[in-house]
């Protein structure tokens, strides 16, 4: 026999030997498409959570931004308070002064019918 040759029994080990290493590459290829899908998967997952995130900023950013307009009213609210509370008090200061102005006048009145009885 020809040394370049094998013999049928180690050449059918060699086609096996290929056939078990094709089947190999095969399982690995297809675990590293499984492993390729869950990352994708995954990848898809923290895009999602990424926008969730993202729309949740929006919403905190808008009510904070709501809170510090109704603060800003209400900041305006309260001056207009104030403002409506030192005019009532300078109203009720002026009556005080009227009416106190009234006492001295009937006192005056008193005083002079008094004068006048005697």
């Amino acid at each position: 026999m020809p040394k370049d040759r094998l013999p049928r029994e180690e050449h059918g080990k060699d086609a096996e030997g290929v056939r078990e290493r094709a089947e190999d590459d095969r399982q690995d290829a297809e675990q590293d498409r499984r492993l390729t899908e869950g990352l994708r998967i995954s990848a898809e997952a923290l895009r999602e959570e990424q926008e969730r995130l993202r729309e949740a900023g929006e919403s905190a950013r808008t009510a904070a931004e709501e809170a510090r307009i109704a603060a800003e009213e209400a900041r305006h609210a309260a001056i207009g308070a104030v403002q409506a509370t030192a005019d009532t008090l300078n109203a009720t200061f002026e009556n005080m002064k009227i009416v106190e102005e009234m006492r001295r006048t009937l006192r005056d009145i008193r005083l002079v019918n008094k004068l006048d009885s005697n």
